[in-house]
């Protein structure tokens, strides 16, 4: 059986465009991974007081068998395969591809948190997500679509 997921991909180190191509790209070649939506690029400021260039950001919906945990480790090592390093939270990075709802799963552990940490206040993931899933809700049942406060920009000459 599959499940929904959706992941949010972003990039601010090189060329950004070209990490988001090659996470989808990494993420389509998984035969248990079928990518089913993808959202227009964003370009935004960085998260988290850290001075670093702006971000692409897009959101995409996958559906998978690959249960969370190991999705999580399939995620690591792609970003690992395109360069990622983890020196700086909330620093600069080649790729990040952050698991932003799993089904309606609700998971906190050590390694992973589903709903993703901040996803109702970061407009960077909620105005991608909402565009290719306008009516989706949290595994809680609330909508959403009355969270973003669209401070976002469409960057066009990004998109896939």
């Amino acid at each position: 059986m599959t499940t929904q997921v959706f992941l949010g991909l972003g990039s601010n180190v090189g060329n950004r465009k070209e990490y988001l191509e090659k996470a989808i790209n990494a993420l389509e070649n998984i035969p248990e991974i079928t990518v089913t939506g993808i959202s227009s690029v964003y370009e935004t400021e960085p998260f988290g007081g850290v001075e670093q260039n702006k971000f692409l950001n897009m959101v995409i919906k996958i559906e998978t068998t690959i249960m969370p945990a190991k999705l999580l480790e399939v995620i690591m090592a792609i970003e690992k395969d395109l360069d990622r390093v983890r020196t700086i939270r909330w620093g600069p990075r080649t790729i990040d591809i952050d698991i932003l709802l799993y089904g309606d799963e609700v998971i906190n552990t050590r390694d992973l948190t589903i709903p993703h940490i901040g996803l109702t206040e970061r407009d960077f993931v909620l105005v991608p997500l909402l565009e290719i899933a306008p009516d989706i809700k949290l595994p809680s049942g609330e909508p959403l679509k009355n969270k973003t406060g669209g401070t976002v920009l469409l960057a066009d000459e990004y998109n896939l």
